[in-house]
């Protein structure tokens, strides 16, 4: 029956609610009266019946004017109570002054009383409604927690509520005197219960939603917002010993402006899982270098490069050009950084380009045509075993690429050039780094050969989220149902967002003279097996152990790869200076000759024409580079011999490309 009361008209549940009301109203009336005398009483005349009904009409047209009819039940809200109380006091008022009119005053015990009653009665019937409305929805709902008691988590706890999802069954803080009190009706525990409450109420998800206030527990020494980072740290360690995912929530912002839903729960940022705060933007710094300049991002369509670009429009440069050899990938990164500059109406000149690093004449004339100020050079190979098993191609792309571009940068003028390099390139030990060092090599020996164009590099660890990154793939894995497969026990390296290192890039690349490495201070490298123990607990899942045969998610050791170390470093000497950054580090790194650079360029180039990768491991290892590489498995281009053969009984409008002159011309 309630399910057909539901399924009626709307005007006809109004009719049905007016006339609820009248009832309640003209009861609230009877029982006030009745209490007084302490009988049971009836109007002794019309002039008393004739106040009675007065006052239920004019009090329900009261309600309409208030417009208590247009609200909808199921969303019944704390204003509808506000009108209810305006619409009592209303009624008690025209009921006293028709009771002066007809000449039966009523005693001030009993306007006090109906107006109790009705506004009870009224606001009573309303609750009830939505109660058997809300019911079996909440039933349905999913229970879940709610980390934080500020206002963030109270308008999360709201939008659920109204959602069709969750429910917020609990609040949890780390303040020990919110334990046990209660916030918009739901019960809020400390966390150290957390374990027991998600147990005995069965909640399905734990959601974060700190905002400032639930991180005033600052100590004033703690300075650059470590004090936020470390108190969600804390909750997170807290968390991890749940067996309920714990996961993030859209922002209340996005919420209210209707970009988001609260469906779109996912799963903790990645900064959550690195334990340590961002890189702090200096704006000014920023804009300084970028702002009404012609700049120009190489492999724009990378990991690296998109970010760059999405980073670098938003300083309102005059021109940025994308050049990337990828057209499916120039195309996404051009499309969606015109969508950006629409929506904030930037005044930007975007130009896509296809072409190749390795294409000096191509990178020349690109630059020339666009008056290119400032070129941010993100094309490389990065992809370590790949790398170890393409040598010619890593060498190709990574060394000549970058000695290519920067050739042509300083024939077309350009003024600044930005080489994004790794801290693999670090007394490396596989082909990727050897050849990043390399390639910071060649710029080196070019800043010191001219003056006309700025080159600088920035070294970084990991990047979390760019292609091949472990926090995606351990995500993948786990959720497949494992193993998650860890090289190695001990392995740890340093990590940083991709905001954060287009970041550095960028304003590294503003405070460059000629020849620096800038590296940024990371903090404590991260276990790659911790951070995909955490993972799995944060998922809500247990890992397979000795002690815990009966886990969900395994972790496999697989060994190191060809080529991988188990420590990065990102200083050769130890010595790095402060910059106008307080994160950004500067060191002047080893250094040699144009000449000596040269000779070993044109070496390189005679051995990748022949396909002699052994030649080309050599010159890498006899180079003043650090590298020491591990037992390398055959590689793709390992018949060195029998291809250089080969290559010299061709006829000569088939022999292979020559990287040195065709390339370069």
């Amino acid at each position: 029956m309630f399910e057909r009361f539901l399924q009626l008209p709307r005007l006809t549940k109004r009719l049905l609610t007016v006339a609820s009301d009248a009832v309640a109203l003209g009861f609230a009336l009877w029982a006030s009266v009745s209490l007084h005398h302490g009988i049971f009483y009836l109007p002794p005349d019309w002039e008393g019946a004739a106040v009675y009904g007065l006052t239920v009409i004019a009090t329900v047209l009261v309600f309409v004017r208030l417009g208590l009819y247009r609200a909808v039940l199921r969303f019944l809200s704390d204003r509808a109570i506000l009108t209810i109380s305006a619409g009592a006091l209303t009624s008690v008022a025209w009921l006293w002054a028709f009771s002066k009119v007809v000449g039966t005053p009523l005693p001030s015990i009993v306007l006090v009383v109906y107006g109790a009653l009705a506004f009870l009665f009224v606001g009573g019937t309303r609750l009830g409604v939505r109660a058997l409305i809300n019911r079996p929805g909440n039933r349905n709902k999913e229970p879940v927690g709610i980390v934080g008691v500020g206002e963030t988590a109270r308008q999360l706890a709201s939008a659920l509520a109204h959602g069709t999802e969750f429910r917020p069954a609990a609040f949890f803080t780390l303040e020990p005197s919110g334990h046990f009190s209660l916030v918009s009706a739901i019960p809020v525990f400390n966390i150290s219960h957390a374990e027991r409450v998600v147990r005995e109420l069965g909640l399905k998800k734990v959601l974060l939603a700190l905002d400032s206030e639930d991180a005033e527990r600052r100590s004033p020494s703690e300075k650059d917002g470590l004090s936020g980072l470390r108190f969600r740290q804390q909750i997170l360690n807290r968390l991890e010993t749940l067996s309920v995912p714990v996961q993030a929530v859209p922002s209340v912002s996005g919420l209210v402006s209707g970009r988001v839903r609260v469906s779109d729960i996912r799963d903790l940022d990645i900064e959550d899982l690195l334990g340590r705060s961002p890189v702090a933007v200096d704006k000014a710094l920023l804009s300084e270098g970028l702002q009404g300049r012609s700049v120009m991002v190489t492999g724009a369509g990378g990991s690296i490069g998109a970010e760059l670009c999405r980073q670098i429009i938003r300083q309102r440069p005059r021109t940025l050009v994308l050049f990337e050899q990828s057209e499916y990938a120039l195309y996404q990164i051009e499309r969606e950084l015109q969508g950006l500059a629409d929506s904030e109406r930037l005044d930007i000149e975007l130009k896509p380009v296809l072409g190749s690093v390795l294409h000096r004449r191509r990178c020349v004339s690109v630059m020339s045509q666009y008056d290119v100020e400032v070129v941010y050079h993100a094309a490389a190979y990065k992809h370590v075993p790949l790398v170890e098993e393409n040598v010619i191609e890593g060498v190709q792309n990574n060394v000549f690429g970058t000695w290519y571009t920067a050739e042509a940068a300083i024939e077309a003028g350009v003024s600044r050039f930005v080489l994004i390099s790794t801290d693999k390139a670090v007394r490396p030990s596989n082909v990727m780094g050897a050849t990043k060092r390399l390639a910071e090599l060649v710029l080196q020996a070019l800043s010191a050969r001219q003056q006309s164009t700025v080159f600088t590099m920035v070294r970084f660890g990991n990047v979390l989220g760019s292609s091949g990154s472990v926090v995606p793939l351990f995500r993948e894995q786990i959720r497949e149902g494992g193993p998650v497969t860890v090289t190695h026990p001990d392995i740890t390296r340093y990590f940083m967002t991709i905001p954060e290192a287009a970041q550095l890039v960028l304003q590294a690349g503003t405070m460059a003279n000629g020849g620096e490495v800038f590296v940024l201070d990371m903090g404590e490298p991260v276990k790659i097996a911790d951070l995909a123990r955490k993972m799995i607990h944060l998922m809500g899942l247990t890992e397979v152990s000795l002690a815990n045969a009966g886990g969900d998610i395994e972790v496999v050791y697989t060994g190191l790869r060809p080529g991988e170390k188990l420590f990065e470093e990102l200083l050769i000497g130890n010595d790095p200076q402060g910059t106008r950054h307080p994160r950004i580090m500067m060191a002047r790194e080893h250094a040699e000759s144009w000449h000596f650079v040269a000779d070993l360029l044109e070496q390189l180039s005679k051995a990748s024409h022949g396909f002699d990768v052994a030649r080309i491991i050599q010159l890498l290892v006899d180079a003043p580079l650090g590298y020491a590489p591990a037992s390398r498995p055959d590689s793709a281009e390992s018949t060195t011999s029998e291809l250089a053969a080969l290559a010299n009984e061709l006829p000569d409008n088939v022999r292979p490309f020559k990287a040195g002159r065709d390339a370069a011309g």
